[in-house]
């Protein structure tokens, strides 16, 4: 269907409750009523976008589509993905200094460890991940460390790997680790060096479907920042049984600061730290 000129285009009330259980269906995230206008703008400008004039045959469109490539456009407009590097920087610390030796009491010598950053959005995270344990771990001169990033955010997951900044997201690293790590291409651009991008892997994952997370497995570590504040409950424990299967026994994952994973699932156990709180999965269960 194309747009005719001047057509004022709207989603009702219906349509924003059948757009939003489908969303919610899809990716574990559920729209509040106060994100309506956030939710219609991002409908309107995607219909504006394929030509269709009204709600019903785009979402028909977008429902059926044999390729997904408008679903994925979807997501990649309704998602946040506000992050910076160094962002609550006491749980990167806490990886460095108390994590990781924990993790390596019971690893052979040498063996690989693997860090798992989702969702990753434009790298900030496992970026910082990799530049802190680089600076403050001398773990990392005897081990193989893999870190991994993923998102459901395809444009954002093309941002993480071409590493390019702004000055605000850069705005915490110390000028040494900056000029380090990084490459000025312009007053508002640094990118990252191309050795960091080649040591770490970026991947789409959808956590609420299962057939995207059954191939992560064998991580002693996750990050989960920020995410969960966005999923009703049963999203939030089908997420933590995700991420209890990703987890070797023994494993830790790292929420934000708002989120608790005590609140969310019995499976983990707290565990104190002196810079942070994390979780850990029980010793002796199988991954």
């Amino acid at each position: 269907m194309i747009l005719a000129p001047n057509v004022t285009m709207s989603i009702s009330e219906e349509d924003f409750q059948k757009f939003r259980e489908f969303f919610y269906r899809k990716t574990g995230i559920r729209f509040e009523d106060t994100k309506r206008y956030f939710v219609d703008k991002r409908l309107i400008d995607r219909m504006q976008a394929t030509g269709f004039a009204d709600f019903r045959s785009y979402f028909n469109f977008m429902r059926f589509q044999a390729n997904g490539e408008e679903m994925q456009q979807l997501i990649n407009i309704m998602t946040v993905n506000e992050t910076y590097f160094f962002r609550e920087e006491h749980q990167l610390k806490c990886l460095a200094l108390s994590i990781l030796p924990e993790v390596v009491k019971k690893k052979p010598a040498g063996s690989l460890i693997r860090i798992w950053s989702i969702p990753s959005s434009s790298g900030e995270e496992p970026y910082s991940i990799a530049i802190y344990l680089l600076e403050y771990c001398p773990l990392v001169q005897e081990w193989d460390i893999e870190i991994i990033g993923s998102d459901i955010d395809t444009g954002m997951l093309q941002k993480a790997k071409e590493g390019i900044y702004s000055p605000r997201s850069v705005q915490h690293i110390p000028p040494s680790l900056l000029k380090k790590y990084f490459r000025k291409l312009s007053e508002d651009r640094y990118q990252i060096s191309e050795e960091l991008r080649r040591c770490i892997e970026f991947t789409r994952v959808n956590l609420n479907d299962s057939t995207d997370t059954k191939q992560y497995r064998n991580f002693d570590v996750i990050f989960c920042r920020n995410l969960l504040i966005y999923f009703d409950d049963l999203s939030r424990r089908q997420a933590a049984d995700v991420f209890y299967d990703a987890l070797l026994p023994g494993g830790y994952i790292l929420l934000g600061h708002s989120e608790s994973m005590s609140r969310i699932s019995p499976l983990f156990k707290v565990c104190k730290f002196p810079e942070a709180i994390v979780y850990k999965k029980p010793e002796g269960m199988t991954p």
